[in-house]
């Protein structure tokens, strides 16, 4: 994950649809055929998108049994009817008034936090620990009905889950994540159990009303949509900001581009999302013996999408290894998904990196980062997220 773009480039050019022994996936890497396999859900379905990379160890799958853990994906592994059933009611819920009433609380933590990072005595942060964490994770805690006193346990949480669905952990290092878990996903029951109990302006609430209402929608249902959305709704938007920031110091005339005009904001999200995506690969699953740019692909095969590598795909984007604002088929990535699935979350997200940037922009337009070569990613399958984005700046005299 360090460095992964000199392999897709390598897979793009001499083996695009690759079957991977080592873990037992089709390794897909051009555009066009990362594009179709996300539009043609009837042959390729989401239904392992939330598997386990690494199986359960025996320990895990007791410490998570007995603790009642049967959380399911809220909507990106489910699969039409019931997908489309259960998207057509919460996506009511995503509303631009319920951004536009997030917008003020998002911006005033940003100003915060970026103070906070700024009164540092040696002009030196983190701008993932010290920003980049907790904007998303208090606006989507904000969102379900979740004060920012419960950011610390969410994140560890979230890390559970990102290390034991994605990762490649022992046996023994599972037990730990098993019971975050459990704890986890009690606690999506009792929010679905609060708001029916105490009602509330916050999504939950919105879903049980909508739900007694008549809406097709489980208590269960709508746990497992806060088990998702807690997770996806903070940890890819975390990585969002992080690499928007990384990736516009590393490129300083980029960087001064923008601090000359705030305007061009929005093309910079959607290049740093083609450029160094939060998501670099996402897994689909063959319903029928079918085939993918003349591959053979069995019934049953599982498929590992590298929108990563699609995203710099040469045969779509001119020159994709450069790092460019002006880039005008940008918006054109594949880091939301395609087709049924495309994220949900997308104009959530962007507008928070878009209020981090502007705020940032403003507060301390000589921010450097520094060494950059040196950042390192964590090790998933799926998730590329920087391990730090260590930064420094110029104190006024």
């Amino acid at each position: 994950m360090n460095d992964p773009f000199p392999a897709y480039d390598e897979l793009r050019a001499e083996q695009p649809v690759m079957f991977d022994e080592r873990i037992g996936y089709y390794i897909v890497s051009r555009y066009d055929d990362v594009k179709a396999v996300f539009d043609d859900w009837q042959t390729f379905s989401s239904e392992n998108a939330q598997a386990p990379v690494r199986k359960r160890s025996a320990a895990a799958v007791k410490i998570m049994n007995d603790g009642g853990f049967t959380a399911y994906s809220g909507l990106s592994a489910r699969i039409p009817p019931e997908h489309t059933r259960m998207r057509t009611i919460v996506q009511k819920e995503f509303t631009p008034r319920r951004y536009k009433a997030l917008e003020p609380t998002i911006r005033e933590n940003t100003a915060r936090l970026l103070r906070q990072m700024l009164a540092h005595p040696d002009a030196t942060g983190d701008f993932l620990t010290d920003v980049a964490v907790d904007i998303p994770t208090i606006t989507i805690l904000g969102l379900l009905g979740v004060g920012p006193e419960m950011v610390p346990t969410y994140k560890k949480w979230s890390d559970s889950r990102a290390a034991m669905t994605w990762g490649d952990l022992s046996d023994e290092e599972q037990i730990p994540h098993a019971h975050n878990l459990v704890d986890y996903w009690n606690e999506c029951l009792r929010l679905v159990s609060d708001a029916h109990a105490h009602g509330g302006d916050n999504l939950v609430a919105d879903l049980v009303k909508a739900q007694d209402a008549g809406a097709e929608i489980s208590d269960h249902e709508i746990a497992s949509v806060c088990y998702s959305l807690l997770f996806a709704g903070h940890e890819t938007t975390t990585t969002l900001i992080s690499n928007t920031i990384r990736v516009l110091l590393s490129h300083p005339d980029q960087w001064q581009t923008l601090v000359a005009d705030p305007s061009r904001i929005p093309a910079a999200i959607d290049e740093t999302l083609r450029y160094s995506p939060s998501i670099v690969g996402w897994r689909r699953k063959a319903l029928r013996d079918t085939e993918i740019a003349g591959t053979p692909i069995p019934k049953g095969a599982d498929i590992l999408l590298l929108m990563g590598a699609a995203n710099r795909d040469p045969g779509v984007f001119e020159e994709p290894e450069v790092f460019d604002l002006s880039r005008e088929n940008a918006r054109t990535h594949l880091s939301f998904g395609f087709g049924i699935h495309y994220c949900l979350g997308n104009m959530l997200a962007k507008m928070q990196d878009k209020i981090v940037l502007e705020e940032t922009l403003k507060a301390v337009p000589n921010l450097r980062i520094v060494n950059p070569e040196a950042i390192t990613f964590g090790e998933n399958l799926s998730f590329r997220a920087p391990t730090s984005v260590p930064v420094t700046w110029e104190v006024p005299s």
